[in-house]
């Protein structure tokens, strides 16, 4: 029976985005609406040119933070993926030697490393080789 130890790893979602700026101009725009609803000061500046804006920044950091948290959900999925891919290639690579041998051509094949050529390094020794001067 195999039994694989995984590390669960919590990845903590993105942080949503709220605009210092956007939460400003919220309290201004209602300041500004008790003084005059109506409200022109000239050159665009009125306050339903300041209140659409307002709505359309409110808009954009909305889609902002619903793509991040579809980010966030598609990123659990590949994780979950991935996970269950390096759970099947470790079954594929024991059914391989199961049937043909650790030892066979086949294994080494399929990615493993045969029993004959696995080198058994001493304590303290370095598994990389040296290359000869």
């Amino acid at each position: 029976m195999l039994t694989v130890l995984y590390e669960r790893v919590y990845i903590m979602a993105r942080q949503k985005r709220t605009s210092k700026v956007l939460a400003k101009a919220v309290r201004h725009a209602a300041s500004i609406n008790s003084i005059d609803p109506n409200l022109d000061l000239g050159n665009g500046l009125t306050l339903s040119a300041f209140l659409s804006l307002i709505e359309r920044m409110q808009t954009k950091e909305n889609v902002y933070n619903s793509a991040l948290s579809n980010l966030d959900g598609l990123h659990r999925e590949m994780l979950e993926t991935e996970r269950e891919l390096g759970d099947m290639a470790e079954h594929m690579l024991m059914a391989v030697g199961t049937r043909y041998g650790k030892s066979s051509v086949e294994y080494g094949m399929a990615g493993g490393v045969p029993k004959n050529q696995r080198r058994k390094g001493l304590r303290g020794e370095s598994s990389v080789p040296v290359p000869a001067e």
